[in-house]
């Protein structure tokens, strides 16, 4: 299929942008296309990109909230999550997709158990995403092996999916969850088989003493010491890091998702972002999961990230609107390894049309700053994910019957 967008505004000017397939083939030609959407009074962008989720977890929302993190996850959603089954899974993603599109994102990674319902919901809903089923060993030999087999499991199902959309990854959770032998296979698989792997690092003071304890080593150092740092490691969080270990994830390729508002929800602190930003390593924005956050909107991540790091700096220049910006798209694409992020020709078309005719984005003396400090995402009119129309005048097809059946999945689920 073919799509034309005329007379929409990107990069302050008035064009056209014309889909063919799955990609942007050309801006500012008016030609023929078997569908028409007028952007008048619409700005376009590259669709976000969600770094760090956990989609099935829109479920848990506002489940367990105020806690600190071990006794968040200890107590309360780890003993939920045992009694998941994929079907609850998949009705979360799908419930998840449906706000992302809502939202303005097009891609996202995510990394939770049961994964096969999430390609399946992912599938279904049109947005492209980064898939891993969770690795969890407690340094258990027993369980290592079982979650090896899922892992391999579930890369065999998604690359049998044969969808251009949809690619596997490797899910190790922690080094506080997995054994030291356990993340060493990950990466020799990783290797291998040319798989990312995401994982959580750094994220509170905690797990950076109990690595000390067990390994006399911090996370970093003990990492790179097992052969673990790689080009294809995102690292979710990534707080508790000091200039040298940040030096030492630069020099191995690593990427970073900073996850501002999950982050100061659970209180596990502020990543620091300038001594990140003067190393020169690649960082992009996640969510987190809606039990932490409590929801998947990246407009709004955006200028949390913003306004936290310039408080945390004590500087108004720090995390300027255009740089942020580029973090929830350009940022999130290369670290994902993927085609997206930008408006230009040749691009996978995921893309997303602004509605200017918002109070909030009115007067707008720099769109940027109004998107980032001022948007939220409702202002998003149109979806579009592989030159596939999601949402169009903000309508999403099937959305009142996925709004109702997620609540009674979740009900069930708490009542188990």
């Amino acid at each position: 299929m073919s799509i034309l967008i005329k007379d929409v505004l990107l990069n302050g000017k008035e064009t056209s942008i014309y889909i063919e397939g799955n990609r942007i083939s050309e801006i500012g030609a008016k030609v023929e296309a078997d569908f028409v959407i007028d952007g008048t009074d619409k700005a376009i962008f590259p669709g976000l990109v969600n770094t760090h989720t956990h989609s099935a977890m829109t479920l848990l929302r506002s489940y367990a909230d105020d806690l600190r993190l071990q006794e968040w996850l200890e107590g309360n959603i780890w003993p939920l999550e045992a009694k998941l089954t994929e079907d609850d899974v998949y009705w979360g993603s799908k419930l998840a997709c449906l706000e992302m599109i809502k939202t303005g994102t097009t891609c996202f990674n995510d990394m939770y158990w049961f994964m096969k319902g999430t390609a399946r919901a992912v599938e279904e809903m049109g947005l492209r995403a980064v898939l891993a089923e969770a690795f969890i060993d407690l340094f258990k030999e027993e369980m290592a092996e079982e979650m090896k087999k899922k892992t391999r499991d579930f890369v065999s199902h998604v690359r049998g999916m044969n969808n251009e959309r949809i690619t596997p990854a490797l899910g190790p959770h922690a080094i506080y969850t997995v054994s030291r032998e356990s993340l060493e296979w990950i990466r020799e698989f990783s290797d291998r088989e040319k798989l990312q792997i995401h994982f959580h690092l750094a994220e509170t003071e905690r797990e950076n003493e109990d690595c000390k304890r067990m390994y006399g080593k911090g996370p970093v150092e003990f990492l790179e010491n097992i052969g673990f740092l790689s080009h294809r490691l995102i690292a979710a969080h990534s707080i508790w890091l000091k200039e040298k270990e940040i030096k030492t994830l630069r020099e191995n390729g690593v990427k970073i998702s900073h996850n501002p508002t999950s982050n100061l929800k659970l209180a596990s602190g502020v990543m620091p972002y300038p001594l990140m930003r003067n190393s020169g390593i690649s960082v992009s924005l996640g969510t987190d999961g809606c039990a932490s956050n409590n929801n998947l909107d990246m407009f709004e991540e955006m200028k949390i990230a913003a306004i936290t790091q310039k408080g945390f700096a004590k500087d108004p220049t720090v995390m300027p609107a255009t740089e942020v910006l580029k973090i929830a798209t350009i940022n999130g694409g290369k670290a994902l390894g993927l085609n997206i992020g930008e408006i230009k020709e040749g691009y996978l078309a995921d893309i997303i049309l602004i509605d200017l005719k918002r109070p909030e984005l009115t007067p707008r003396h720099d769109l940027i700053s109004n998107l980032v400090y001022s948007a939220n995402g409702s202002c998003v009119d149109t979806t579009i994910c592989n030159g596939e129309i999601l949402m169009q005048n903000r309508r999403v097809n099937g959305e009142e019957s996925i709004l109702r059946k997620a609540q009674s999945v979740a009900e069930d689920l708490i009542n188990r």
